[in-house]
């Protein structure tokens, strides 16, 4: 039930939001709950990156540039803390 009550909630943020952060303590599910909404979003594709990945972090040294790539996409970063500089782009 909760966790419906949170991908529901999830679900809405991302219809009326251009950023929304799913934030919580480590190991508690928001990377799988992160990717399953990517797959309930028909209408969207998605892309998926996590920034304790060289090869991943690496395409943000345009942060910019990328996101402005992603435009149409559901983007989601997972380990963001990684790149603070980053939260200023996405408040853009």
């Amino acid at each position: 039930m909760i966790n419906r009550n949170i991908k529901t909630g999830l679900l809405n943020a991302l219809r009326n939001m251009p950023v929304v952060a799913l934030l919580g303590p480590r190991q508690v599910g928001k990377t799988t709950l992160a990717l399953e909404i990517a797959e309930q979003i028909e209408d969207k594709k998605s892309s998926y990156l996590n920034l304790e990945m060289d090869s991943d972090l690496n395409k943000l040294q345009d942060p910019e540039s990328y996101l402005r790539r992603q435009e149409n996409r559901l983007l989601i970063i997972d380990e963001v803390q990684r790149k603070p500089e980053l939260f200023k782009v996405l408040r853009g």
